[in-house]
């Protein structure tokens, strides 16, 4: 009885990961300015996209971070219209009236001087008014509306007596007044004002910013001022808001509560937010196409390679390597192309992100999703590109690509 011996075909050495990054990263190293400018094409759209995610999420955290410190429990009474279409007027006493509501906490008010033109001094042409309006205002105002002063002080029972007055910021560099320029006379009505006081900007109550402030009493007695209330500022307990939002209108002027409009000044700052992220949105798109684009370039230098290196490909599929070692070996170059533009894209996204943020004064703030998303969207990026280009070099038979000049 013979014995049969069966002859065993060898079964491929396996490529560990070690072996794989190796191999792949041949192509790189021997064409590295082709490399990097593939590379470049991820990187900008990646950093496209992380620098505009970082830099919407620090603006955001800049919003919050400014409603905190000035609260969100501001609300804005201001006169509107009659059935006419002419401006309405609040009673005189509208602010006492509001301050009997339970939850209110603080109630302040200013009155618009209409007739009051503002000027830098007398010879300034009666035309050039520079938009400056003049507003009688409340002793309590800057605790109201969370005002501060840049230089100065604020009006006092003594001073809202007399020709005294107190600019916005717009207003101090419209009339060309600096922070040392507290004790400067303006021009208010035709009456001469003395500057104690220039505010810093006031983020929830930008009205005032291009105003002149002079105490109720003078404005009464020199400037023709009639008393009544245009805007008046409340503070409420945060959990009843929406309750006093509702009752305002109605105390502010019993008689015609229709020509009240009320407001919430931090709601105007969260919808400036929600236009800038509509605009970040747009960007994203712009640095997704970016992204496209460098994945062409990659997939462009894959093909290019494939068609480069076919003798390199004849002789390894000579010396043993299989299809599928060919495959895996153009795919990991495609990963290692793709991931080195994505890494420097993130980093550059940061950088600007920080940068510029750290420039504006904002928290600087990339969320975990936009990197780790962007490293993951490279990845993906990268393999759709190879993914051709490697299974074209695997279908090279030894002898095609040998004998292929």
């Amino acid at each position: 009885m013979g014995i049969e011996v069966a002859r065993l075909k060898p079964s491929p050495a396996r490529m560990r990961l070690g072996d794989v990054l190796r191999v792949g990263a041949v192509g790189l190293r021997t064409r590295p300015l082709r490399a990097f400018l593939s590379a470049l094409g991820i990187a900008i759209g990646i950093a496209a996209m992380v620098g505009v995610v970082g830099l919407s999420s620090s603006s955001g955290a800049e919003l919050d971070r400014t409603l905190s410190a000035l609260g969100t429990n501001l609300l804005t009474v201001s006169s509107g219209t009659t059935l006419m279409g002419e401006a309405a007027q609040m009673p005189e006493d509208a602010e006492m009236m509001i301050e009997r509501i339970g939850p209110v906490e603080r109630a302040s008010s200013v009155g618009k001087v209409s007739e009051a033109k503002v000027y830098r001094s007398e010879q300034i042409p009666e035309a050039q008014t520079g938009g400056i309006s003049a507003y009688a205002a409340s002793l309590d105002l800057p605790a109201t509306v969370g005002a501060t002063l840049s230089s100065g002080t604020w009006l006092n029972a003594a001073t809202e007596r007399y020709p005294a007055a107190v600019l916005g910021s717009v207003t101090a560099q419209r009339l060309g007044i600096g922070a040392a320029g507290v004790d400067t006379q303006i021009v208010v009505g035709g009456v001469r004002f003395t500057v104690v006081g220039i505010l810093n900007p006031v983020a929830l109550a930008a009205d005032l910013d291009s105003g002149v402030l002079v105490g109720w009493p003078v404005a009464e007695s020199r400037l023709d001022f009639d008393g009544h209330p245009t805007t008046l500022y409340t503070r409420s307990e945060e959990a009843k808001l929406e309750s006093v939002r509702q009752v305002l209108a109605g105390t502010a002027n019993p008689e015609a509560p229709n020509e009240v409009d009320v407001s919430r000044p931090s709601d105007a700052l969260a919808a400036k937010q929600a236009t800038s992220q509509a605009f970040a949105n747009l960007l994203l798109g712009v640095g997704a196409v970016a992204l496209l684009v460098g994945g062409v370039g990659v997939a462009n230098t894959m093909v290019i390679s494939v068609l480069e290196r076919r003798a390199e490909i004849g002789l390894r599929r000579s010396l043993g390597a299989t299809r599928g070692q060919i495959r895996t070996q153009f795919l990991a170059e495609s990963l290692l192309l793709s991931a080195m533009g994505g890494s420097g894209g993130i980093l550059l996204g940061m950088g600007v992100t920080m940068g510029y943020a750290l420039y504006s004064g904002w928290p600087s703030v990339v969320p975990a999703w936009a990197t780790v998303g962007g490293l993951v969207a490279t990845l993906l990026i990268g393999a759709v590109a190879g993914l051709y280009p490697a299974i074209r070099a695997s279908r090279l038979s030894p002898t095609e690509a040998l004998s292929t000049p």
